[in-house]
């Protein structure tokens, strides 16, 4: 949307309607300490849209654009091929309806499209029931905490050190307004994950224990045990997926006894988009589907007997009191829902787990090219398409170095976890299918020039 300003004229005649005699009588009831005494002095002062248009792509010219060069970041948001197919598919007239399908007999084709994602996203994680989708997987893990809380009826989760910093950011948050307990700790750059620890500390208090699988280093680990050991004390395990990809080769975290899973969807048909929107993924057990936040359609028949679609159990908080609703998120990512089940269609079963096996089959050349340059050490002893190496020198700066030479090569644990000495020379790389040879060439030989 474009800002349109105000002529002096406009201004005056706006005032006029509002009896006011200046624009500050429009602050009064600002305190006069809190107001500014004149512009901002470092802002510049206001200039042409041509001026401002040449400027802001001056700028933009100064970053490295994924498509640029080898791309190689990770970390919960990957670069995947999506088809044109897919962009072409969700911009159809039969999808472009109303954005919330409160009147079903209009709205049937966004119904069914939600249905359908539901019982993608179901079979994918290994779960009973999916909802529609939510706004991303940081909010959809933290949906997923307070789904706990009200099952179980205690406040104390366990977190893995193994979970994504901004998802456990995005927790602390809403845990400061929920009375929320949060047990939380850093990961280590070794091959072992924090199983044996979370097991150790569940005890009967412990509403659900909170692990990401793989893991932000990019572990794979058996969920099984942990299951096993919350269920002992009535608690749940709550499993974050932030590459579903890998779900085409891996065991699902629902197989493992997974309570709830939930994740980010946006390496299945969603591009990198500047960071947004996402689509948030949520699926659950039959048994809790009262207590899954978000919308849920549901399949029905109407008069005559004919299949349709509706909202159904939507206890969101436009409907019901709000501290009696399962959710204060007021909406889904419908359209990145749309996106995320039409490429997983296109791809069908056998497709994902074809490209699943391309990703794991690079990450492997890539993880064995790195390890084998002097001083690069490899973390991981398994992993799907993203892995961690330990450099001999700080990781940030060597990101740096690499993004001057063309290459985006990883995300460094320094940006994710500022001011802990001990991860600062790890460095987390993620392998997708859209990595070529070429690429790989580049960044073998920028990092070792990096680090000698």
């Amino acid at each position: 949307m474009r800002y349109l300003p105000l002529s002096e004229i406009d201004r005056q005649q706006m005032l006029s309607a509002v009896r006011a005699s200046s624009i500050d009588d429009l602050f009064v009831d600002v305190p006069e300490g809190a107001r500014l005494d004149g512009p901002i002095r470092d802002l510049p002062n206001h200039a042409s849209e041509l001026s401002v248009e040449r400027h802001m792509s001056a700028l933009a010219r100064k970053n490295v654009a994924a498509g640029d060069g080898p791309f190689f970041l990770g970390c919960g948001a990957y670069k995947h091929h999506v088809p044109a197919s897919v962009d072409h598919i969700i911009q159809r007239g039969e999808f472009l309806t109303a954005y919330t399908p409160y009147q079903p007999e209009i709205a049937q084709g966004t119904l069914q499209v939600m249905f359908e994602f539901q019982t993608q996203v179901a079979r994918l994680l290994g779960c009973d029931v999916a909802n529609a989708s939510m706004y991303d997987g940081s909010t959809a893990c933290w949906e997923a905490i307070g789904m706990a809380r009200r099952i179980t009826r205690k406040t104390k989760t366990i977190i893995s050190s193994g979970l994504h910093p901004h998802y456990v950011s995005v927790a602390k948050t809403m845990a400061k307004f929920t009375g929320d307990t949060l047990e939380t700790s850093l990961p280590v750059l070794t091959a072992e994950t924090d199983a044996e620890q979370l097991i150790a500390a569940i005890d009967d208090q412990t509403n659900a224990v909170v692990v990401q699988y793989p893991d932000i280093l990019g572990r794979i680990t058996d969920l099984t045990p942990i299951a096993d050991a919350a269920h002992a004390k009535g608690a749940l395990l709550i499993a974050i997926v932030t590459e579903p990809v890998g779900l085409g080769l891996i065991k699902s975290p629902g197989e493992m006894g997974a309570d709830i899973v939930a994740g980010e969807g946006q390496s299945i048909g969603v591009g990198l988009q500047f960071g947004g929107p996402y689509v948030g993924l949520f699926a659950t057990r039959e048994k809790y589907v009262r207590q899954m936040p978000g919308r849920l359609a549901g399949e029905t028949v109407d008069a005559e007997g004919k299949r349709g679609f509706v909202l159904t159990l939507s206890t969101r908080e436009q409907h019901i009191r709000r501290e009696k609703a399962t959710s204060n998120i007021c909406t889904s990512s419908v359209l990145c829902a749309l996106a995320w089940s039409v490429h997983m269609t296109l791809l069908g079963e056998k497709g994902l787990r074809t490209l699943a096996e391309i990703n794991h089959a690079r990450a492997v050349q890539v993880a064995e090219r790195l390890s084998s340059i002097p001083g690069v050490e490899l973390v991981n002893d398994s992993f799907f398409n993203e892995f961690t190496v330990k450099l001999p020198v700080e990781a940030r700066p060597a990101v740096h170095a690499l993004a001057e030479k063309g290459v985006l090569g990883g995300v460094s644990l320094g940006r994710l976890y500022p001011g802990e000495s001990e991860l600062q020379n790890g460095l987390v790389i993620a392998v997708t299918e859209t990595v070529t040879d070429e690429d790989v060439d580049a960044l073998e030989a920028a990092l070792k020039e990096v680090v000698r």
